[in-house]
């Protein structure tokens, strides 16, 4: 990564975030290394939600085309008392969305996701890819940084940027914070559409009992659908693959209505992992070093912004880079004055969702009385600072 430029920044961390954040610097002229310390860029999950906000910034780094016949495009949100499956509120998507923030609300499976961030970054003459990279050891100086992996390789740059996640190795060497476990687990899976039932229509699903929620939406076209079960659990494992124990999960499902048990019992592949969060860091900057995405702002999936903001935090850093170019001291600080009240305020927002989520009798008739009340458009157009993000005009 020579020809007479600059050093690269160092990203650490090859997920949804860290590649973003080399496109966009690349998309500004910069070079990037990303190092990741699995030893192939896939990845694992189902689907993800991108609310406009996180289309938006699809769009800007040049991703949209090449995603959009393969997403699904929910044309609405409906809540369902989840013991006897009636609606309990239609809240519009689709058309509302695209309309009022100018762009749409996309559901994707997240290996599509991240295949097209690998094919854009593989193919950029300013993105090196380095798999096989665990970091061991950062050590900053005056004007570089140089980390050090567990197998002895090196890189060096001009700064280096932790996004590598939930489990950050990076956070170390600007706050040493570890996630603290939320009480509850999330299990996925992904049914073929011609065994889903209702469940693959053209909508955005949400079921809800006290303890425990579910969410499903189309992903592949259509083609399938993803399933996510949200239940309040102590199991505290931080693999993001483990095999789910299919009779332990329907035992949580107990109190749902019977025809989308009926459903979720065709699945075969289930997975879950323990969810965790950050609280406010004191920091995301030390020096040369920043944080971004996960490693900085972890939050609770109520409200499915944790890809979103990682796109977000992307664009925002890599603009930061290139209004104030050699120093990127300024820039980091900058990025983490423009960043941390939105990402505080996401992570305060969804926690408070998924209370209203888990609620229990008496609280819950009130809760299913106000949803039937509320217009559907009054309920999403609150959210407006949180999808509005980014849009122009």
């Amino acid at each position: 990564m020579g020809n007479g430029r600059p050093p690269p920044v160092l990203i650490a961390g090859g997920g949804i975030g860290g590649l973003a954040l080399a496109l966009a610097l690349a998309r500004r002229g910069r070079q990037a290394l990303v190092l990741e310390q699995r030893h192939t860029l896939t990845t694992a999950g189902a689907g993800i939600q991108l609310g406009p906000n996180g289309v938006r910034a699809l769009a800007q780094l040049g991703l949209r085309g090449a995603l959009e016949p393969l997403v699904g495009t929910p044309s609405v949100l409906i809540v369902y008392q989840g013991r006897t499956g009636r609606p309990l509120a239609t809240l519009p998507l689709g058309a509302f969305m695209a309309d009022r923030h100018r762009a749409p609300y996309w559901v994707v499976h997240r290996g599509d996701l991240h295949a097209a961030l690998v094919a854009a970054a593989t193919h950029n003459p300013l993105i090196g890819l380095r798999t096989g990279f665990a970091v061991a050891e950062v050590r900053t100086g005056a004007a570089s940084v140089e980390v050090l992996s567990h197998s002895g390789k090196r890189a060096s740059g001009s700064a280096l940027v932790g996004a590598d996640g939930l489990w950050s190795r990076v956070r170390a060497c600007v706050c040493p914070v570890v996630p603290t476990f939320a009480g509850a687990t999330a299990t996925r899976t992904v049914l073929p559409a011609a065994c889903a039932g209702r469940l693959a229509e053209a909508s955005l699903g949400l079921w809800l009992t006290p303890g425990v929620h579910i969410v499903h939406y189309p992903v592949r076209a259509g083609a399938e659908v993803a399933v996510v079960v949200i239940a309040t659990e102590d199991w505290r494992g931080r693999e993001w693959e483990t095999e789910a124990d299919p009779q332990t999960l329907f035992e949580c499902l107990d109190g749902f209505h019977q025809n989308l048990l009926e459903v979720l019992g065709r699945a075969r592949n289930w997975r879950k992992w323990a969810l965790f969060s950050l609280g406010a860091l004191p920091a995301w900057v030390a020096g040369r070093v920043v944080l971004m995405g996960d490693a900085a702002h972890a939050m609770l999936p109520y409200l499915a912004q944790g890809g979103a903001l990682a796109l977000e935090d992307a664009l925002v850093l890599a603009d930061c880079l290139a209004e104030l170019p050699g120093d990127e001291i300024a820039a980091f600080a900058r990025f983490s004055a423009l960043r941390r009240a939105r990402a505080l305020r996401v992570a305060r927002t969804s926690r408070r969702q998924g209370r209203i989520y888990h609620l229990s009798p008496p609280l819950t008739w009130a809760r299913d009385l106000a949803l039937r009340a509320l217009p559907g458009s009054l309920l999403m157009a609150r959210l407006d600072w949180l999808y509005g993000w980014g849009a122009k005009g």
